[in-house]
C-alpha cells in the first residue's frame, strides 16, 4: 500500500465551524492511524467571501484542537503552493491541455445570453437544464473574454466505491457542460479540487456528504487525463437535538470551536467529542485521548446514519477530561472566567483557589466557574422548594439547629474549613441533633439549597457577616 495522504482544505471565509473540524479530525485521525500525511491546503478561490483573518482562525483552532498538518501554506512541502490562488498558472496549464486534448473548450457567452437559454429550457419544461454548447459549435470569434468548460461525455457512467456509502454512480446524461475556469482565470472548485488532489498525491477524501454531488466532476478531471482517483469517505450529516440538520441559524448550539476555547473547553474533551460525531470505536468507553481515538479509529465504524450533536454528552465528556486535571491545570483554566467576571475583586489568589477547588468536580467547562459562584456566593438567597419542605415538617427542630449553628458560627474565631468542620459538630451537641436533622439545616441556612458543594469550605469562602445574615434572615422566617 502506497503511503496514505490525506488533506483538508477550507476556504478562509470564517472560523472552524464543528462540521469542518470533524472533516479535519477525520481526515487526520486515518492520516495518523496508518502512518500517513495530514495537508492543509486553502482553497481561497471565492475571492468575494474571504474573510480578513480567515486562514489564521481556521489554523489555531486546528492546533488548538491538537491538529497539526505535515505540508501546508506556513510549514511548506514537496507539493506547494498549498493556497489556490497561488496555483492560477497550474489550473490555466491543465485547462489547456484539456482543450487540446478535446475534453474541453472556451465559452463566450456572457451571463445573459447563458441566463436567457436557461429560462427558454425551463419554459419549456424540459427536463435537463443544461449550456447549449453553441460556443462548441458556433464560437463567438470577436470577442475577448471567455471562460472554459469541460465537455463532458455522452452516455458515461461515473461510478465510485466510497468508504461510508457504498457504491455510487452518476449518469453523464445528467451533467452539463461545466465551467473549469471563469472568465477571471479564477478556477471553479471542481476543477482545482481534482488538479491539486492529483499533483498533491492525495490518496484518500473525507468530507461531508454534501460534496457527493462534486464527485462525478472530479471524476470527468482525472479520468481524461488519464489519474486514479482518490478513495472517498462521505461523512452523514451533523444534526441538531431535534433531528434538523445542524446550521449556523441554530441559535441553541454554539457552532464554532472558537466559542468553545472561549468558554474554557478543553482541547482534549472536544477532540474526544467531535471524534464520536460520525465514528463508534471499538472501546469500551467513549472517553478517550488522542492516542486512543487515534488507535481505534477504523474507517469501517464510520456511521451511515446522522451525528446527533448531544450537548449533554459533550459536557459529560468535557467533565471526564477536566476530572483528569490537577488543581493548578484546573485553576488556570478558571482563572480567566473569574477575572473577567471582576469576581476576584478585593480578593487573593488564595481565595480563588479555594473557590475552584471546591467547584473543581461539578464544572463542565471553565466558564461555569461563573455560574457556580453566582449560584451559591452572589445570586438572591432564595431557599428551594425543596429546602423549605424540609424546614416546614418539623420547624421548632430545624430553628433551633440553625440557631444553634449561628451562635457556634459567631464565636468561631478560626474561620477555616477545618473550624466550621468543628461548629458543625459543636451545633450537633448543642441542638441534641445528628446526621440529616444536623447537617440539611446547615447547608440550607447557608445555601438555601439541600444539595451542594462541601459545606465547611463553602461556608469559609462565603465569610462571616454572609453566613451570619443568611441564617439569620431564615431563622427569622420561621
Amino acid at each position: 500500500m502506497s503511503e496514505v495522504r490525506v488533506r483538508y482544505a477550507p476556504s478562509p471565509t470564517g472560523d472552524l465551524h464543528i462540521g469542518n473540524a470533524r472533516t479535519a479530525m477525520y481526515n487526520y485521525l486515518y492520516a495518523k492511524s496508518l502512518g500517513g500525511k495530514f495537508i492543509l491546503r486553502i482553497e481561497d478561490t471565492d475571492i468575494a467571501r474571504n474573510v480578513e483573518g480567515g486562514e489564521e482562525s481556521q489554523k489555531t483552532y486546528l492546533q488548538w484542537l491538537g491538529m497539526d498538518w505535515d505540508e501546508g501554506p506556513d510549514v511548506g512541502g514537496d507539493y506547494g503552493p498549498y493556497r489556490q490562488l497561488e496555483r492560477l498558472d497550474i489550473y490555466q496549464e491543465y485547462a489547456n491541455k484539456l482543450i487540446e486534448m478535446g475534453f474541453a473548450y472556451k465559452c463566450y457567452c456572457t451571463p445573459d445570453e447563458i441566463t436567457a437559454h436557461r429560462e427558454k429550457l425551463e419554459a419549456q419544461g424540459q427536463d435537463y437544464i443544461h449550456y447549449s454548447r453553441n460556443c462548441l459549435t458556433n464560437p463567438v470569434a470577436d470577442r475577448c473574454e471567455y471562460s472554459i468548460r469541460f465537455k463532458v461525455p455522452a452516455d458515461v457512467t461515473y461510478k465510485f466505491t466510497d468508504m461510508v456509502r457504498g457504491e455510487i454512480s452518476f449518469d453523464s446524461a445528467d451533467i452539463g457542460d461545466w465551467v473549469m475556469i471563469k472568465a477571471n482565470g479564477i478556477p471553479t472548485y471542481n476543477f482545482a479540487c481534482a488538479i491539486d488532489d492529483h499533483l498533491m498525491k492525495i490518496t484518500h477524501i473525507f468530507r461531508g456528504e454534501e460534496h457527493i454531488t462534486n464527485t462525478p466532476k472530479q471524476m470527468m478531471v482525472m479520468e481524461a487525463f488519464g489519474w486514479e482517483f482518490p478513495t472517498t469517505a462521505h461523512m452523514t450529516l451533523i444534526v441538531n437535538e431535534n433531528g434538523k440538520k445542524l446550521s449556523k441559524r441554530d441559535a441553541d448550539t454554539l457552532q464554532f470551536i472558537a466559542q468553545y476555547a472561549n468558554m474554557g473547553y478543553l482541547p482534549e474533551g472536544m477532540f474526544n467529542f467531535i471524534s464520536l460525531l460520525g465514528h463508534s470505536p471499538d472501546t469500551d468507553s467513549e472517553v478517550l485521548s488522542m492516542d486512543e481515538i487515534i488507535k481505534s479509529f477504523d474507517a469501517k465504524r464510520l456511521s451511515k446514519s446522522p451525528s446527533t450533536f448531544d450537548r449533554a454528552k459533550l459536557a459529560f465528556i468535557n467533565t471526564q477530561h477536566i476530572k483528569n486535571l490537577d488543581e493548578d491545570d484546573i485553576f488556570e483554566l478558571c482563572m480567566p472566567h473569574l477575572v473577567d467576571a471582576d469576581i476576584l475583586v478585593d480578593r487573593d489568589l488564595e481565595w480563588a483557589a479555594g473557590l475552584v477547588n471546591l467547584f473543581a468536580d461539578r464544572i463542565t467547562c471553565g466558564s461555569e466557574i461563573v455560574d457556580l459562584y453566582d449560584e451559591f456566593f452572589d445570586g438572591e438567597f432564595i431557599l428551594t422548594d425543596e429546602a423549605l419542605e424540609f424546614l416546614s415538617i418539623d420547624k421548632e427542630v430545624g430553628k433551633n439547629t440553625l440557631t444553634a449553628f449561628k451562635n457556634e458560627l459567631e464565636a468561631l474565631e478560626d474561620f477555616t474549613p477545618e473550624g466550621v468542620k468543628n461548629a458543625i459538630k459543636a451545633t450537633g451537641k448543642a441542638a441534641g441533633v445528628k446526621g440529616k436533622n444536623l447537617f440539611m439545616p446547615c447547608r440550607i441556612g447557608v445555601s438555601g439549597q439541600m444539595h451542594g458543594p462541601d459545606l465547611p469550605v463553602l461556608v469559609a469562602l462565603l465569610e462571616k457577616d454572609v453566613v451570619l445574615e443568611r441564617l439569620d434572615s431564615i431563622i427569622r422566617g420561621l
